[in-house]
């Protein structure tokens, strides 16, 4: 593969148009077009599919963005070191998933705060989402992919979920030690009725389970519950394994879910924008293992 093709790519996905991409890289179209058709060539994947908007990230297409997005923000911090003097100001609002603005994205940002400190962030970690077409948000981080407005969307990173109970609770006769073992044994999990995603319906995916008994709209009272020995529960990996209170059960047991991230695609590009989405994507490649296996 020519790594020249990388930066081709790239500004396809998040321009979606060949003729776009093409004038902010100041090249043809054909050349371009032709760059990316040697890309897919040498990846055996297609990458693209044509639409009547334009260009389409296929499925390979977006693994690929994800990648290449992490090498992007890596090469650009290599080229320039991290320091104060970058000269990034204004606020940023960004909204995630509860437990992922709680467990993984906050314990982080004072690493972007000590790169800009002129930026402030808006950190909206909430039971549902704002809505970046609306403007609501200059950065959301979804569950799935949006179906339409004006977005420029990338897949972020898969993740993985398991089942989880207390320490103290694979201790006592309650331990669940076979899949069998689930049937009469309490559950934790969502309100069904006011569930926001259809992606947090985990327990639906795991034969066997009960239905929950005791139910919560927020992820971390849903942890702390588990936490306290109420019950077993599905948790993202970045909860449960950061919780020394809690302990993986079934491991064979195992659910795979996607974060997405949206931005406007007429606030993309502004500088605040950009430095927090860099960020995000360069931290989410390094810290991968703790994401997903």
């Amino acid at each position: 593969m020519d790594w020249s093709d990388l930066p081709i790519f790239l500004e396809v996905a998040r321009a979606r148009q060949i003729g776009r991409a093409a004038s902010a890289l100041g090249l043809d179209a054909t050349t371009v077009g032709r760059r990316l058709r040697r890309l897919e060539q040498a990846l055996g994947q297609r990458l693209f599919e044509q639409t009547p908007t334009g260009q389409a990230l296929t499925e390979a297409g977006q693994d690929l963005l994800s990648r290449a997005s992490a090498m992007e923000a890596i090469a650009s911090e290599t080229r320039t070191p991290p320091s104060a003097d970058h000269h990034i100001e204004g606020t940023v609002r960004v909204s995630v998933a509860e437990g992922f603005g709680a467990w993984f994205v906050s314990r982080h940002l004072g690493s972007l705060a000590d790169r800009y400190p002129a930026l402030s962030v808006d950190l909206v970690a909430t039971s549902g989402f704002l809505n970046p077409t609306r403007r609501e948000t200059d950065v959301a981080v979804l569950l799935a992919r949006p179906r339409r407005g004006p977005l420029r969307t990338r897949k972020l990173t898969d993740y993985a979920l398991r089942l989880y109970a207390s320490a103290q609770y694979q201790t006592t006769e309650q331990a669940v030690l076979a899949r069998d073992d689930l049937r009469t044994r309490r559950m934790i999990g969502y309100i069904p009725d006011i569930i926001y995603a259809p992606e947090l319906r985990y327990l639906d995916e795991i034969p066997g389970a009960p239905a929950p008994t005791l139910r919560s709209s927020s992820i971390n009272a849903q942890a702390r519950m588990i936490a306290s020995g109420a019950g077993i529960g599905v948790l993202p990996r970045f909860i449960g394994d950061a919780d020394p209170a809690l302990v993986a059960i079934l491991p064979s047991l195992a659910i795979t879910r996607s974060f997405w991230l949206v931005t406007h695609q007429d606030t993309s590009a502004f500088p605040a924008v950009r430095a927090f989405t860099d960020w995000l994507v360069a931290l989410v490649a390094t810290e991968r293992s703790n994401l997903i296996p």
